[in-house]
């Protein structure tokens, strides 16, 4: 899996890096074929502090792309939002793939 965390109008300190990280394991835990993840943590220009702080995330799995935005006022609070979105998203998909594999019935004689 390639994880990749950028920052927009941000510098993407160590303790930031290591808390998405820790947030995005709850999603490979719950659906292990995640190929790709793409994060963007940004600070808009806005007069308004409430939406000023924005996560962003695509995520690629076998199959499907996945993509959730969050805004925040804080941008922890953004990163948790997001990764709420994307278990959704994720749970929502495993149980897509898993519906179409159905086992045969059992014949009785």
């Amino acid at each position: 899996m390639n994880l990749t965390i950028s920052g927009h109008h941000l510098e993407i300190t160590p303790a930031l890096r290591t808390y998405v990280t820790s947030k995005l394991g709850k999603i490979t835990r719950h659906f292990d074929q995640v190929v790709d993840i793409k994060v963007l943590l940004s600070i808009e220009n806005q007069t308004e502090k409430e939406g000023r702080q924005k996560a962003e995330c695509n995520l690629h799995v076998k199959g499907n792309d996945l993509f959730a935005e969050s805004a925040h006022a804080d941008l922890y609070a953004a990163v948790d939002d997001l990764v709420d979105k994307l278990d959704r998203q994720v749970v929502k998909y495993k149980d897509r793939i898993q519906a179409h594999h159905h086992e045969a019935p059992k014949r009785l004689m």
